[in-house]
Formats: structure tokens, C-alpha cells, sequence
């Protein structure tokens, strides 16, 4: 199986000023961080962290799979998804911060109990209101 991780770079490094969507973009990466170091637990081949900056024709580092939608007549690419290739090479992508944090969080779940290391990430209050 492999990951891509694709976050608004603006949105990480926090020059659009939204502090909460900061918070939770940090989140994911760190998700997405300790779940690479720890890839082989549970089979992860790779994951990648791709920054989207505006103007990009949606940040695709490995996986070829963009998330667009239509706002009125323009098309709009969504510049935070994970993009997953399983074993059979069927695209999953998850354009929704929820669900990407969901599939982040429960892997870091499967791999704390493959491991006796702490794997767990601090994450912000933005992010713990999102999953619950």
C-alpha cells in the first residue's frame, strides 16, 4: 500500500491566518510523520507529504489521483487529501479533513498495538473537536 498526504503548505506554515485549520493541517502532518517512521508495522510501502501551493494542479508527488469539485462554472482542486493505493492498485481518496484524520488516527492505532514504543501524537484541541 502507498500514502500521499497533500496539505496546503499556506495552511501549514499558517500565512492564511486561520489559526484552527493551521492547528489541524499540523495535525495531520504529524500523523502522517509518525506513521511513516513506523510504515512497516502495517504494511505501508510508502507515505508521501506533499505541500500544495496555490496554483498547483493538485500537488501529486506519487499517486496520480486529484480531488476536483465544480463551484459555480470553475473547477476547484482540493489542495488537502490523502490519496491511498492498496495492494490491488484501487484509489481511495479522502478529500474530507474528518475522514483523513480518521484513517490517520486508526493507523497509529494499528501500529501502537504492533509496537511497545509510544506512537501516539499530541494532537491540538482543533483536531480533538474533529474526532471525537
Amino acid at each position: 500500500m502507498r500514502m500521499e498526504l497533500r496539505v496546503c503548505k499556506h495552511c501549514y506554515d499558517g500565512s492564511h491566518g486561520n489559526d484552527h485549520k493551521t492547528a489541524v493541517t499540523r495535525d495531520m502532518v504529524k500523523c502522517a510523520e509518525r506513521i511513516r517512521e513506523y510504515k512497516d508495522l502495517i504494511g505501508i510501502d510508502s507515505l508521501y507529504i506533499t505541500y500544495v501551493k496555490e496554483g498547483d494542479t493538485g500537488g501529486a508527488e506519487a499517486l496520480p489521483a486529484i480531488v476536483a469539485s465544480i463551484e459555480g462554472n470553475q473547477i476547484q482542486l482540493s489542495d488537502t487529501q490523502l490519496v491511498m493505493e492498496d495492494e490491488e492498485e484501487n484509489m481511495l481518496v479522502y478529500p474530507e479533513v474528518e475522514d483523513i484524520l480518521e484513517v490517520l488516527t486508526r493507523n497509529l492505532d494499528q501500529i501502537e498495538n504492533q509496537t511497545r514504543n509510544e506512537v501516539g501524537v499530541d494532537l491540538s484541541d482543533e483536531t480533538l473537536e474533529l474526532v471525537g
